[in-house]
């Protein structure tokens, strides 16, 4: 059975950064997706594979907290969802309007509010202020290792789009996904 939450979606305040940076970040998983790189005659391949790990994964978010505060200084777009027990989730997005493109920095749901819809929502509001504000594209970053992100973006239709290797302070493998959202 299903259990269904009740929460709204709503512009971020100064007054949420600390429950914000409160959230459970930390994620879990069984699968990483490996990178492997070929040489070959005219260049490079890069295939990307679901490997199952021998035990589930725990998986610290890649940012440190003063790229949230500078995610809120530098916002475009900082959205929470709230419900009756506080924050559930929050999204961030920076808009490059020179590219059109809303570049999604975080996407983050506490931990014991996962797969209650709270991401899909936050996700869908991005959407639509994209739209809305001229975007052609949204891009959202993600870890190889954070098995659950990959999967919650390609049910949502984002398809990747590029890798970054060491991309991230603990040199973590970024991988990107887009969309179109006209």
């Amino acid at each position: 059975m299903e259990q269904h939450l009740t929460f709204a979606i709503r512009p971020a305040t100064a007054d949420d950064l600390p429950a914000c940076l409160g959230l459970d970040h930390t994620s879990v998983s069984e699968y990483v997706w490996q990178v492997e790189a070929d040489q070959v005659p005219d260049g490079m391949t890069y295939n990307f594979r679901t490997v199952r790990l021998p035990r589930p994964m725990s998986i610290l978010y890649p940012h440190e907290p003063e790229v949230t505060l500078q995610a809120w200084q530098l916002r475009d777009y900082f959205i929470i969802a709230e419900g009756e027990h506080g924050i559930y989730g929050y999204l961030s997005m920076h808009a490059d309007r020179v590219y059109s493109i809303g570049w999604i920095r975080a996407l983050v749901v506490d931990r014991p509010r996962r797969r209650l819809r709270v991401g899909s929502a936050l996700l869908l509001h991005s959407q639509r202020w994209a739209r809305m504000n001229g975007l052609r594209r949204i891009t959202v970053e993600t870890q190889t290792k954070n098995y659950p992100a990959i999967s919650f973006l390609q049910r949502h239709g984002l398809t990747l789009c590029g890798f970054n290797d060491r991309y991230f302070l603990n040199q973590d493998i970024a991988l990107f996904f887009t969309q179109s959202v006209r």
